[in-house]
């Protein structure tokens, strides 16, 4: 065998079960697959969800605006639940923005980050009253016209694309050359040039990097992001009244992974917050949270349709797979593969007795979940739950992919 039991998984620790079944949200795997009528679907806890940002309120300053980056998870009753949690939102399409609209926040309290916005995209921008994070000249250039054609003064902040990287981070988006940003060598010139007459500078955006566990790494990585943003202010008009940090708060996927050391990070937070109270008076200090306020709060559900045994190895064959959570397959950035946190929903209360692939319906070796995991003894009809699964699933994943049908999605 190539994988016995596991380490513990932290995720282990925190699910609970009744009589043998998984609790999601008070209810039983079982009873939310019956009322939902079908299998796969995804599942999301909303009062963990809450539990979380209340976790962060206690081991954050309260001087620290806690924004959602809506690309975690877009699901319209998610974001529904986390605008009257939150202080602002993060989108990254027109798309977003109209979930994050008819979620009710307030649009000076929404932000539009991501490169290659449309002149569509920005006009929506615009005319909602958002703040648009500009990276790149042209879209500078795109507010200037729109400004003088629709006579109104459309707000920015510049994302910069940072001269330091968060180390550790399981995806580095600044640092070296990047389609992300505008880069800080550039930006002081770029902000003497700015036309304020036509636009409102409203501050910067300095995002290094994302999920990542360690504690000191993004200390290091907000240290370096206060005193970039002090050094950009020296040139920029106006002063800074919004600082958007980034986030780059990772959640333990793996076996061996531990949570991030929030009170740490809590900590030099309250430091940074006295430091710019003098260095950048007017700023609000905004951290960005999209995966660490979501990710654990959602299950991904399938329903076992077949056993098999192929040379000694046993299969379990869904009626899911990667088109429905490619994250879960390995496809999505792993370089090597490991297992997601996965139990068998129905049958908690049996121990790992026999080592399984968790397998979808697709035609590729791809379509793998579970790779030679410990699990109780399964059969057809029984329900295979990923964990950790509340962000970057549905919308991530080739959902298309030969045309089977796509996972219900339900907050619970």
């Amino acid at each position: 065998m190539r994988n016995s039991a596991p380490p513990r998984h932290a995720a282990y620790e925190r699910i609970r079960s009744d009589g043998g079944e998984l609790v999601i949200g008070g209810r039983t795997v079982t009873a939310i697959c019956r009322e939902a009528g079908r299998t796969p679907l995804y599942a999301y806890d909303l009062a963990a969800i809450s539990e979380r940002v209340a976790e962060l309120r206690r081991r954050v300053p309260q001087e620290i605006h806690l924004h959602y980056a809506v690309k975690a998870n877009p699901m319209p009753a998610v974001v529904g639940h986390i605008a009257g949690l939150v202080d602002g939102f993060d989108v990254a399409s027109a798309g977003e923005l109209r979930v994050a609209l008819a979620a009710g926040m307030d649009a000076q309290r929404i932000s539009f980050a991501g490169p290659g916005k449309s002149t569509a995209e920005l006009a929506d921008a615009v005319e909602a009253g958002i703040t648009v994070h500009v990276e790149s000249e042209r879209e500078i250039r795109e507010l200037y016209r729109i400004a003088d054609e629709t006579r109104r003064r459309p707000a920015l902040a510049v994302r910069v694309n940072p001269d330091f990287q968060l180390k550790t981070a399981g995806m580095k988006m600044g640092g070296g050359p990047a389609q992300f940003g505008i880069d800080a060598e550039v930006v002081p010139e770029l902000l003497r040039r700015l036309d304020t007459g036509r636009v409102e500078f409203r501050g910067f955006h300095i995002f290094a990097g994302s999920q990542n566990l360690s504690a000191a790494s993004i200390i290091e990585a907000q240290n370096s992001t206060i005193a970039l943003a002090e050094r950009l202010a020296k040139d920029a008009p106006a002063p800074v009244v919004d600082l958007n940090m980034g986030g780059g708060f990772g959640i333990p996927y793996f076996p061996g992974e531990q949570p991030l050391d929030l009170a740490a990070v809590g900590d030099n937070l309250r430091d940074i917050v006295k430091r710019a109270r003098q260095s950048l008076p007017q700023a609000r200090l905004i951290i960005e949270l999209g995966r660490y306020l979501v990710g654990e709060a959602g299950y991904y559900v399938c329903r076992v349709v077949d056993r098999k045994l192929s040379r000694g190895r046993v299969f379990l064959v869904t009626d899911g797979g990667l088109h429905h959570h490619l994250a879960a397959s390995g496809n999505f950035g792993q370089v090597i593969r490991k297992n997601y946190p996965v139990v068998i929903g129905n049958r908690m209360d049996e121990a790992p007795a026999e080592a399984a692939s968790v397998v979808g319906p697709l035609c590729t070796p791809l379509d793998l979940l579970a790779d030679n995991m410990m699990l109780p003894v399964s059969k057809p009809g029984d329900l295979v739950v990923v964990l950790q699964s509340g962000a970057y699933g549905f919308t991530a994943s080739p959902r298309g992919f030969l045309s089977h049908p796509e996972p219900l999605e339900i907050a619970v």
